[in-house]
């Protein structure tokens, strides 16, 4: 490896927008952590370093808090006007949109598909497998995350 890749992979780590990006995330998926270790939803190690590092929904909404320090970093470092600001936002908005209702919806649809498929396994009419219910957030989930982010990004970039 070049001196030169190793130099620009040392820059993306010192660089204020992407560490208030990481920052933002790992903030956010340690709050809800905390919030379901202190009210007993977690069962084992697993589930605790699964809920840290990978397992989405909860508060605050991890994908929400990332994508609004972005956009804020970036607003702040680039300019409100700049081509790199507009497509951070709308970026946001698509992540923002998804976080509730595309994903809220299908865990939504998951869980009742389970619930009949598991009836009917149970009444030898069909064998069934669960689908993976995937959880998206409710809209005061999505909220903190947000308001995380973009206080994170704003820190950062005054900071």
């Amino acid at each position: 490896m070049s001196s030169t890749v190793i130099n620009q992979v040392k820059m993306l780590f010192l660089n204020p927008i992407f560490i208030s990006c990481i920052l933002s995330w790992l903030a956010a998926q340690f709050i809800k952590t905390l919030i379901k270790l202190i009210s007993g939803r977690i069962s084992s190690l697993k589930d605790l370093f699964e809920l840290l590092f990978w397992r989405t929904g909860g508060m605050p909404s991890s994908h929400s808090a990332l994508v609004c320090s972005l956009c804020t970093a970036i607003g702040f470092n680039s300019g409100l006007d700049s081509d790199v600001f507009i497509l951070s936002f709308c970026f946001a908005l698509v992540v923002i949109r998804d976080a509730l209702g595309v994903r809220r919806a299908s865990g939504i649809q998951a869980r009742v598909l389970n619930e009949i498929g598991t009836t009917l396994d149970e009444q030898d009419i069909l064998k069934f497998k669960p689908v993976k219910e995937v959880h998206g957030h409710k809209p005061a989930e999505v909220f903190i995350g947000c308001f995380l982010g973009i206080a994170i990004g704003v820190a950062f970039s005054v900071l």
